[in-house]
């Protein structure tokens, strides 16, 4: 038997021509698409289909639907966390959370991830598979469905490197932002990378309007190789070569995170360090009071405010993070893939 179709992970030009092979109209592609961007469950409920058609499309296609295994709001901001099982049994983390300005969904883009960076949950464990443009894009849908509040902003920020999916990746970003869609604008989406640097280039060249922040941490080779394996195919010159080719080719200023790890990132030397490598290249820097991550034996700076004004004084723009979810296990780098059996102990 044939494999079923990823009817979700498709373009409206895409389902037009697969339509077409099915003796279709063009006109029904639309009907479909915006159904499925609505986060119906089932063909079924696409009710201005006929049922010959709508038997048609369940015989030869899949419609990605993710289940809530355990939904979580934290007590102290308001903040959802998600943890979605997967069509495979999989699971992964989505975390909602509320602003002024509008409610942002942090989404995950693999299972697992490889980096294997020494502060962060979500690469325990490694890898196990990436997700497809629409199961990228249901975490969106249906978060918003469940949780009644309307999505304006995405970060890819979640469990995975996205630069490591990057095909998948930049198709769930081509069908988020389509207006028949969910019609989230490029500007509105911020893509985090441990360093990537060719698929750096290669985004540059796209010259999307997405917000790239690059995922830093440590101003200095010995530092980043030890708590971030990507460093030793990257290293922090070739890094900030790539960023400054990006915001030359884009325009688009980069935010580059930078987790205050005590001992270990917090010196006065490493931000003038720091200083020294964005001397010339439009950006800020987010600093990330870090979180706690049971497996890891790396403890938060008390140094950020000194820190802070330290790169202040190179006319560095600085923010720190606002910590949400923290009670959930829903801030920066607490995030993991979670199997059904797994407890919260």
């Amino acid at each position: 038997m044939a494999e079923k179709i990823d009817l979700k992970s498709m373009t409206l030009p895409e389902i037009e021509a697969f339509l077409a092979t099915l003796g279709e109209p063009k006109f029904r592609a639309k009907q479909i698409f915006v159904w499925m961007h609505k986060g119906v469950s089932s063909f079924d409920e696409m009710t201005n289909l006929s049922k010959s058609l709508r038997a048609k499309l369940a015989e030869r296609c899949t419609l990605t639907v993710l289940q809530v295994e355990r939904k979580q709001v934290s007590k102290l901001d308001g903040t959802i966390k998600y943890l979605w099982e997967m069509e495979d049994g999989n699971c992964v983390e989505t975390v909602l959370m509320r602003y002024k300005h509008g409610n942002t969904v942090c989404v995950s883009s693999e299972i697992g991830c490889a980096m294997g960076c020494a502060f962060c949950a979500s690469t325990i464990g490694g890898l196990v598979r990436r997700l497809t443009p629409a199961e990228i894009l249901s975490q969106v849908i249906y978060t918003q469905k469940d949780s009644g509040l309307p999505i304006s902003n995405i970060v890819l920020m979640g469990i995975g490197e996205p630069l490591d999916n990057f095909d998948h990746v930049l198709r769930f970003l081509e069908l988020v932002n389509d207006p028949n869609g969910m019609n989230i604008g490029m500007r509105h989406i911020s893509l985090s990378t441990c360093g990537l640097v060719d698929k750096i280039d290669r985004l540059a060249d796209l010259q999307l309007q997405i917000t790239l922040s690059v995922s830093l941490h440590a101003p200095d080779n010995e530092t980043r190789s030890t708590i971030m394996p990507v460093n030793k195919a990257y290293d922090v010159e070739r890094l900030f070569q790539s960023c400054r080719r990006y915001f030359e080719v884009t325009g688009r200023r980069i935010s580059y995170e930078y987790a205050m790890i005590d001992g270990v990132t917090d010196s006065d030397a490493q931000a003038d360090l720091l200083a020294k490598h964005l001397k010339g290249i439009p950006g800020h820097v987010n600093l990330i009071p870090l979180n706690d991550v049971r497996e890891s034996k790396l403890k938060p700076s008390r140094r950020v405010p000194e820190f802070k004004k330290r790169l202040e004084s190179h006319g560095v723009t600085v923010t720190v993070r606002r910590k949400l979810g923290s009670d959930i296990d829903a801030s920066c780098g607490q995030l993991r893939r979670k199997t059904l059996h797994l407890d919260e102990t």
